[in-house]
């Protein structure tokens, strides 16, 4: 939906940018792997609900990515300087993948609370 193309719009500009002239790619993986990750991240919380169980919780909410993103590429700009927007990528590439492990396991305790899957 809208939020997920605004996370793409984001994430793969970031990509575009640094995959052109003057390449970056560690630049580029990182945020292709946010691009990535935070697209697992809302697609383990429809799934959840999808099948009538909750995910809300996790470390890497989609508000938080795009605000840390946004101003650390703001001062990257300011700065002339890839090292901060760097250090935050890889910290919400590391955020999101945990918060898909949270969301995996809060649903799994779930289902088994229910008893609709087995131990």
């Amino acid at each position: 939906t809208l939020d997920r193309i605004g996370d793409s719009a984001i994430f793969g500009g970031l990509v575009l940018y640094y995959a052109g002239p003057g390449a970056n790619f560690w630049m580029a993986g990182l945020a292709l792997a946010c691009l990535i990750l935070g697209s697992v991240v809302s697609y383990a919380k429809a799934r959840a609900e999808g099948l009538g169980y909750t995910a809300d919780v996790g470390i890497a909410e989609r508000a938080d990515r795009l605000v840390a993103v946004l101003v650390a590429a703001f001062f990257a700009d300011l700065f002339s300087s890839t090292l901060l927007l760097g250090v935050v990528l890889g910290l919400l590439a590391v955020a999101s993948f945990v918060t898909v492990l949270q969301r995996m396991v809060t649903v799994r305790r779930q289902a088994l609370a229910s008893g609709e899957v087995g131990a």
